[in-house]
């Protein structure tokens, strides 16, 4: 599927604005529309191995429910530390589930990966924290360790030379968060000081305790990835589905039908 589908898939359910002070949902009153079934997978960092047969899976689960509209939606970090990034925006690219709408949410790392590309200096911590391996995955030869401004900067080049442009636009195109019945998604939370329709980048992309920590419900439940627990995690006021698997081997996929709330 080209990115002309992905960004029109990401558009189909606009992000509803928010009301400060308005109705809070708790995750056990929370629901998705009537006819609304969605699966919501989290940091996939690289491992394609895991991301294909759970595609599968996603796909035979599907054809057993009656829902009239099917969303899939992506929680954000693609990339780095696992071993096949590049592989895995292959797969997500390519996918054939013309039932499904497909929404692609952006990860911190994928947010640092365009940061490098832009202006290496600047970016050159992403090498440090998963993105070796992001480079290695597109046949560079790298080794973090005693990388000079010389070096960064010569990486930076091979790597956009073997970016496929359809991976650039991928990484261009992702959405900072969604909207869908009582659901907010986003990769790594929320400003809890702040109405869902004012929140920032930064926030959507990097927040962790001052999310994570906080116990009052929200205007829609959070569901989100980027802080790792050994096993989905179910708050009051969110669902985490990071489960670390670039090194857990456990991808997980949440599936919101109804009211149910369910680990595929």
């Amino acid at each position: 599927m080209g990115m002309m589908a992905f960004s029109k898939l990401n558009k189909l359910m606009p992000m509803r604005k928010a009301k400060t002070g308005g109705t809070r949902i708790s995750v056990a009153a929370a629901e998705m529309p009537e006819g609304y079934c969605a699966y919501v997978i989290g940091d996939i960092h690289g491992r394609n191995d895991l991301l294909v047969p759970l595609l599968a899976n996603i796909a035979a689960d599907a054809v057993k429910r009656s829902a009239l509209n099917t969303h899939l939606i992506f929680l954000g970090d693609y990339v780095d530390r696992g071993p096949a990034s590049a592989a895995v925006i292959d797969t997500i690219l390519d996918l054939d589930l013309p039932q499904m709408n497909i929404v692609t949410l952006n990860g911190n790392h994928e947010a640092s990966m365009l940061t490098f590309l832009d202006d290496p200096l600047k970016g050159k911590r992403w090498l440090h924290f998963g993105g070796d391996a992001t480079v290695q995955s597109y046949g560079i030869d790298i080794s973090v360790g005693e990388l000079t401004s010389e070096d960064i900067v010569s990486v930076r080049e091979k790597l956009q030379k073997a970016l496929p442009d359809r991976h650039r636009a991928f990484l261009e195109g992702l959405v900072e968060s969604y909207t869908l019945g009582d659901y907010f998604f986003a990769h790594a939370g929320i400003d809890p000081t702040v109405a869902l329709s004012a929140q920032k980048e930064r926030d959507l992309l990097w927040i962790r305790d001052e999310f994570l920590l906080h116990g009052d419900a929200y205007e829609k439940v959070i569901v989100h990835g980027h802080s790792i627990t050994p096993a989905p995690e179910f708050k009051t006021n969110r669902i985490g589905i990071d489960t670390g698997a670039f090194y857990s081997n456990k991808l997980t996929c949440l599936v919101l039908d109804g009211k149910n709330k369910d680990i595929l």
